[in-house]
């Protein structure tokens, strides 16, 4: 679990940005019945020995409008570096820790069922998504077990199957989010956070993401020390550009050296390169001085060695030059 993630997990912990990532990314008829503005986000007092909160998970309990029925949202973030096989069993195994405590939760209190809990996976990984969604996949298929088999699937919103066109067009935070993760075009991201920035009346909300951005910039991720710059609220359009800004700047100052250190780097590679150039053509030098002191043609050698006469003059009256002074007029060439 990096910083990063964590910094996903402090954005998803504000409610109006959970909010978008459940109305714009989940496609369920009962999305539209959810009181958002009752929506609570669960802490570590509700859990106890079988599910523990993670840095990378979030559990939503949200009311149905004019209603007391409630569903809770399970949000996993996954950024391992490749796709994990196994993840709907991960998804699983959380999700039944958590009604164990659910259930010992109200020990003693008559519960005749179990809460609804719809599981997401976010996925920021640069690999397509190709692991299973339904544990069913997982399990061998014979014997067949027919009502006693496990069917349970997650859903995976996967921030790489967006193209940016959609993104551009949906522009709300958490598209401009995936819009910086995936598509990470600096004079369109800097356009659309204005806009944002102008657009949503969550302040607090649209300040915490600008905030992030500010962070990934400067650095391609969040220092846990610097998680409470996450809250400054920006009050003006002119703050939030100077801001963009100032934060270019760096980011271009990272790219710079980035850049030298690329430098340096493609500098060793070439002289490895010069230095083995300059071992073949000592070895040709001194395999072609042999065959000549023993009295061989030059179109012999240049037969065996498959270079050109040219390039045998030029090493033969390289090496006569160096070892004793002699012109070209005095060298071995002249002598066979």
């Amino acid at each position: 679990m990096n910083v990063h993630d964590s910094g996903y997990k402090r954005l998803f912990s504000n409610r109006t940005i959970f909010r978008q990532l459940i109305e714009t990314f989940i496609e369920e008829d009962w999305v539209s019945e959810l009181d958002f503005e009752r929506a609570e986000r669960l802490d570590k007092a509700f859990v106890s020995e079988h599910y523990k909160e993670t840095e990378s998970d979030l559990i939503y309990k949200v009311p149905f409008h004019n209603s007391d029925k409630v569903i809770f949202l399970y949000i996993l973030i996954e950024f391992q570096s490749d796709v994990q096989r196994f993840m709907v069993l991960r998804t699983l195994n959380y999700i039944t820790s958590f009604y164990m405590d659910y259930v010992l939760s109200f020990k003693g209190i008559r519960q005749l069922k179990l809460p609804p809990l719809f599981p997401i996976v976010l996925y920021n990984g640069e690999e397509k998504w190709t692991a299973p969604v339904n544990i069913a996949e997982l399990i061998e298929e014979y014997p067949p077990l027919g009502r006693h088999s496990l069917n349970f699937e997650h859903v995976v919103i996967a921030e790489n199957e967006f193209g940016k066109e959609a993104l551009v067009t949906i522009r709300n935070i958490v598209s401009t989010l995936f819009l910086a993760e995936v598509h990470y075009d600096l004079p369109l991201l800097v356009e659309q956070l204005l806009a944002l920035f102008d657009e949503e009346t969550d302040k607090q909300a649209i300040s915490l993401f600008l905030n992030w951005f500010r962070q990934l910039a400067a650095r391609g991720y969040i220092q846990p020390d610097d998680y409470a710059q996450l809250e400054h609220e920006y009050r003006t359009k002119e703050e939030v550009t100077s801001m963009l800004v100032k934060a270019l700047e760096r980011e271009r100052e990272v790219i710079r050296q980035q850049g030298i250190e690329t430098g340096k780097e493609i500098g060793k590679e070439i002289g490895k390169e010069i230095g083995k150039e300059i071992g073949k053509e000592e070895r040709n030098r001194q395999i072609v001085r042999a065959m000549a002191q023993k009295g061989l043609a030059l179109t012999l050698i240049a037969d065996v060695t498959q270079l050109s006469m040219a390039e045998i003059e030029h090493l033969l009256t390289d090496e006569v030059s160096v070892a004793d002074g002699s012109t070209p007029e005095h060298s071995t060439i002249n002598n066979l």
